[in-house]
């Protein structure tokens, strides 16, 4: 069966075991890494192993992630992906009940608050990244005027141009190009608001 491009979350126990601040994380190592053991994620996330398991089958019961191919020998060792090539989470999917409404709410926050952390950390690392990363890393706003119909476009253009720029630097990383290849982090928002 072929993988699913981008998996829809539509259901309040889905949506909430992913809005864990430890299984966010270890989804997104998973992404990053594409298959990993529990204990390879374990040290990226500082936690025991044994925890990260537990968290690794709850996101496996919801089908976010799955059981990938050995990638060595041993086998005990048991190894990850993640069960599509991404996730979306829109907001009208959760708007028909306060608690969906609220749990939708509280994810997001999660989400973003990750999202910040992240770049946060950068910040603090900046100096060690360089002058050649530091000047290719975008940091900018831009005030627009738009309609709903308009902002959606806007978003859905920029999700390709990002999918874009990622098969391409998997397909350099699986011919051998990894020379000066790092993972980055693209963190676009939209939104509406007055002054």
């Amino acid at each position: 069966m072929p993988r699913q491009e981008n998996r829809p979350i539509t259901d309040l126990g889905t949506l909430k075991a992913l809005a864990h601040p430890l299984r966010m994380q270890l989804y997104r190592g998973l992404c990053v890494a594409r298959t990993a053991t529990a204990s390879q994620l374990a040290e990226q996330v500082d936690e025991a192993v044994s925890l990260v398991s537990y968290h690794l089958r709850k996101l496996a019961e919801h089908g976010l992630v799955e059981q990938a191919d050995p990638q060595s020998a041993d086998g005990r060792e048991r190894w990850w992906q993640p069960a599509s090539d991404g996730v979306s989470i829109r907001d009208e999917n959760f708007r028909d009940a306060p608690e969906r409404a609220a749990a939708h709410l509280a994810a997001t926050r999660l989400f973003h608050e990750q999202r910040a952390d992240m770049y946060r950390r950068y910040l603090d690392e900046r100096p060690t990244w360089g002058p050649e990363w530091n000047s290719a890393a975008p940091d900018n706003e831009s005030l627009l005027r738009l309609t709903p119909t308009e902002l959606a476009e806007l978003g859905a253009e920029l999700l390709a141009l990002a999918k874009k720029y990622d098969e391409k630097g998997r397909a350099a990383v699986d011919a051998g190009d990894t020379e000066g290849r790092e993972n980055v982090a693209l963190h676009v928002y939209g939104f509406p608001f007055r002054v």
